[in-house]
Formats: C-alpha cells, sequence, structure tokens
C-alpha cells in the first residue's frame, strides 16, 4: 500500500543502553508529531533483545500518542522501523517476533530492523553514500556506497571503542594510575581529580572492576581528560589527540571507495568539543583528504523515522543486509 497523504502514519524506534524512544510521524513528510522517551533499556536475556517486553511498551505508547487515530478519520499505520543496539548479534527474537505482532496489533506488515548504527547513520546522512562516526560510551563508524555496508570497530570496550568516552576515560584513569606509582607518563591533576570523583586511587580497581556498568563509569570520566587538557595538561592533551587518530582511522575504514565522500560525526562523545575535534579535523585531513566532514541532520531517532518514511514511500535505498538492516514489505 501507498501511503495516502495526511493520513497514514510511521513509528521510528530507538532502542538502546540509555532507553527508549519511540516517534510517531507522518508518512507523507516525516513530520514528528510526538515522541515518548523512557530511561529503561529494553532487557536482553539469552535468547536476545526481549521483544515481547518491547511490543508491551511499543503498541500501548503509540496507541495513546495517536489517540488510536487507527481509527479516527481514515489514519492508519504503514510502516515501522526499529534501530536496537545490539541487533547484529542479540536481535532474533526480534527478527522473529517484530513482524507477526505489529501486523496482529496495527494490520501494519512494512517493518525495517536496523542496527542502531544504522539508524544513526540514516539520522546523520539520510540515504546518501558516506561515512557516520557515532561516538558515545562506545564508537563505531558505518559507510555505504549504497551498494553495501562498511563498517570500522563498535567491537566494546574490551575488544575495541577506541576512541570512545570509554576509551578516553579508561586512558585518564592509567594516566592518573601511573601518576600514583610514580611511572612515566602519569599525570597529576588526572589523579587528584580521579579520587576527587571515585576515591583514594589504591583503592580503584576494587571499585571500577566488579561493576556491569564499567564502561559507563569508564566514559563519566572523559570529561574530566577533556577538562584537564583545556587547562593545560599535556597527557590529558595526549590521550585526546590519540582519540582522534582512532576516531579518524574507524572513519577511513569505513568510508566508502571511488567518489569523495561526506563524513558525518554523531553522539555524545563529539560535544567534548575542540579539545577533541581540532585533532580529529586535522587526522581527518590527513586520513581522508578528499572527505568532505558535513553536520549531522538528525539524531537516531530521526533516522529510524526517516526510514519509516522511505519504507512507507517505497523509496528506501539503504542497503539491506541481514545483520544490520533487514526489511520486511
Amino acid at each position: 500500500m501507498t501511503a495516502a497523504p495526511g493520513r497514514d502514519l510511521v513509528v521510528g524506534v530507538d532502542s538502546g543502553g540509555s532507553g527508549l524512544r519511540i516517534a510517531l510521524a507522518r508518512a507523507e513528510d516525516g513530520r514528528v508529531l510526538e515522541t515518548v522517551t523512557s530511561r529503561e533499556p529494553v532487557p536482553t536475556g539469552a535468547g536476545g533483545i526481549d521483544a515481547g517486553h518491547l511490543l508491551e511498551r511499543l503498541l500501548p505508547a503509540v496507541d495513546a500518542m495517536a489517540h488510536d487515530g487507527r481509527d479516527r478519520g481514515g489514519e492508519r499505520i504503514v510502516a515501522v522501523a526499529v534501530g536496537a543496539a545490539g541487533m547484529a548479534t542479540l536481535g532474533d527474537r526480534l527478527r522473529a517476533e517484530l513482524p507477526g505482532g505489529l501486523e496482529r496489533a496495527w494490520g501494519v506488515r512494512r517493518l525495517a530492523l536496523a542496527a542502531d548504527a544504522v539508524t544513526a547513520y540514516a539520522g546523520a546522512l539520510g540515504q546518501r553514500p558516506g561515512v557516520v562516526v557515532a561516538g558515545g560510551t562506545g564508537l563505531i563508524a558505518l559507510g555505504t556506497d549504497l551498494s553495501g555496508w562498511r563498517r570500522a570497530d563498535g567491537w566494546g570496550h574490551l575488544l575495541g571503542d577506541c576512541g570512545s568516552g570509554a576509551w578516553i576515560g579508561r586512558a585518564g584513569l592509567e594516566a592518573a594510575m601511573r601518576a600514583y606509582d610514580g611511572r612515566r607518563g602519569g599525570s597529576a591533576p588526572l589523579l587528584a581529580r580521579a579520587e576527587e570523583l571515585f576515591g583514594p586511587a589504591a583503592g580503584l580497581p576494587a571499585a571500577l572492576y566488579p561493576r556491569t556498568d564499567r564502561p559507563a563509569v569508564l566514559a563519566s570520566f572523559a570529561p574530566e581528560v577533556a577538562g584537564r587538557a583545556v587547562a593545560g595538561d599535556p597527557v590529558a592533551a595526549d590521550i585526546l589527540r590519540r582519540a582522534a587518530r582512532h576516531v579518524a582511522e574507524a572513519a577511513a575504514a569505513a568510508c566508502p571507495t571511488g567518489a569523495p565522500a561526506e563524513v558525518a560525526l554523531t553522539g555524545g562523545l563529539f560535544a567534548m568539543g575542540e579539545p577533541l575535534l581540532g585533532p580529529l579535523r586535522e587526522e581527518l585531513a590527513l586520513l581522508l583528504p578528499d572527505a568532505r566532514e558535513v553536520p549531522a541532520a538528525g539524531d537516531p531517532t530521526a533516522g529510524a523515522v526517516a526510514i519509516a518514511v522511505a519504507l512507507a514511500q517505497e523509496g528506501l535505498r539503504l542497503p539491506e543486509d541481514p545483520r544490520l538492516l533487514q526489511v520486511t514489505r
């Protein structure tokens, strides 16, 4: 079915570690009518992301926003796009259960299930070729020439996420411990700040290692590294320079070959501003001299809405992929 102008609706969903965002929008032009945000993330169990829990929260939230619009004035939901952290490895239940659940509830068959990196891409660049680096606690780069996807990093704080908030925070705490020991590469300002936040340095391993939210705790120290860099600490400044090099390397690895590409940065990591962005621009100029940096047009929720609108209008051009973007029509 083709969307009826002004009457048909789409739903965009952004599900991640920081919570759940659901947006209701017009299928005609993507204009968002209302958004519901919850800080409670969708749980993950042995079978992956809990599809039943997501449906239990999604269906009543959308019905409330639409005021049962499917039965009023002929409005109906014609497409849904769900972007979820961990979709590639933990999305089996979503792929198995969401299509039937949405068709039973709303009669909608057009569904896009995407990794959160894909919705971040769509929010930042839309359906244009290029590369997007999504940086926060973790970090991933995703690029496309519209024929396939290229991914770099996003492997978690133990194996990768180089240059991310968790990486910067961990490097800052390592510099603090080096100062505590009297080793080279230590930073007394970072040691002082770490002890203000976490207590005596000798107790930091016991306070940090058992925590299940360890990446987030590490990332919470990243702004302190940026602050010490601005204040003139050369060790902190060097950490940010190394982080910038890692981010640029991920962008270069994911960038599509061929014509000059656009590069967009999205996520809270880049809110650090010039202490990180200054050296990052230098690194991007070295590794991607023909690329053009552009501002991200929107966030992952906007990207989910954009994918749902494109699906409703039969105009989705982003490449399908069994692990990154799966579409049913």
